[in-house]
């Protein structure tokens, strides 16, 4: 019998609000509600793909979850210990298990530090390691991610982005982390690299039994590389469902219309369109009852009065519409 993979982190009810302030003494006015109410789970060795326009909230989401934003409210348990609301002064013995790999390889370097010194930080600050042992540690990763070890003492614009993702990647894995939040980090890459990349992150997820949470907007790549895939609409779950069942039979209308967006390159093979109208809602102000209501094909009454229940309609996939 299949052992049942045991959830790493358990996120219940988690809500992050950014102030909105004004007048002369700068007093609240009201919030921008980047997430809103989020219940998932995430299991130990898979890849949680989460997707959504533009704004939908799924990069504060990833943030969040690492603690690199304080929560509004909400809990989040890792591996089994409660770090939702943990001080930052206690926070240091869980962030060397959880990181990120940021969307721009480059911006995440600083410029005039050498790539060896940036991936030694690691080292420095929660190990005890000689110089001499970091620097076989920095070159044993260099290597584990496709580069060699005379880039040491290279500076990040002698790479390509290619490169700096790797750099990226390597620093992610340094401190061997149970967990990995990629936040968007093929975009900025050409399609050949980024099967390079998406190739390298499979290999090392297995080699270290790694758990990603892989936040995109392209939908090809987080089926290709996905077990699950979580789809945000304003802060909200909209729907969550293996990748190869969410792809084959969306049951929100949300997720049929981000479908439908996927380019189909098969000749005499058509996939119809579903447009939504108008934009995405100010999550400062945002739609009473169903957030997508004032974009939904479907929306009743209902729908405008009443917020959906995020809730389980068959095995594993669970949806929040009044119309399913």
């Amino acid at each position: 019998m299949q052992k049942q993979p045991q959830p790493l982190l358990k996120i219940s009810k988690m809500k992050k609000y950014y102030p909105i302030k004004g007048g002369f003494l700068q007093r609240v006015q009201g919030h921008v509600k980047a997430v809103e109410n989020v219940t998932i789970d995430v299991y130990e060795g898979e890849t949680l793909g989460v997707v959504g326009e533009s704004g939908c909230g799924k990069s504060t989401f990833g943030r969040a979850v690492l603690r690199l934003e304080p929560l509004t409210e909400g809990s989040i348990q890792f591996k089994g210990e409660e770090i939702g609301m943990l001080p930052e002064s206690k926070l240091k013995k869980y962030k060397r298990q959880m990181q990120m790999i940021f969307q721009d390889p480059y911006a995440s370097l600083n410029p005039r530090q050498r790539i060896g010194d940036a991936l030694e930080e690691a080292f420095i600050i929660h190990t005890s390691l000689s110089k001499k042992e970091r620097k076989e540690k920095v070159n044993s990763l260099l290597e584990e991610v496709g580069l060699k070890p005379e880039h040491y003492d290279r500076y990040p614009h002698e790479f390509s982005g290619g490169q700096r993702q790797r750099i990226g990647i390597a620093r992610a894995i340094a401190l061997n982390p149970s967990f990995i939040v990629c936040d968007e980090a093929v975009s900025a890459l050409d399609v050949s690299v980024q099967a390079q990349v998406i190739k390298l992150l499979k290999d090392l997820q297995d080699k270290h039994q790694l758990t990603y949470m892989f936040i995109s907007h392209d939908l090809g790549v987080v089926r290709h590389i996905s077990d699950r895939v979580l789809v945000m609409y304003l802060g909200n779950t909209a729907e969550l469902a293996p990748a190869d069942r969410i792809y084959e039979n969306p049951l929100h209308p949300y997720t049929k219309a981000l479908l439908s967006a996927i380019p189909r390159p098969i000749p005499g093979r058509k996939r119809k369109r579903v447009k939504l109208e108008g934009d995405l809602p100010n999550p400062a102000n945002p739609p009473k009852g169903c957030a997508f209501h004032t974009r939904c094909p479907l929306a009743t009454g209902q729908c405008k009065e009443e917020k959906p229940v995020w809730r389980e309609v068959e095995e594993n996939h669970f949806v929040a519409c009044h119309e399913v």
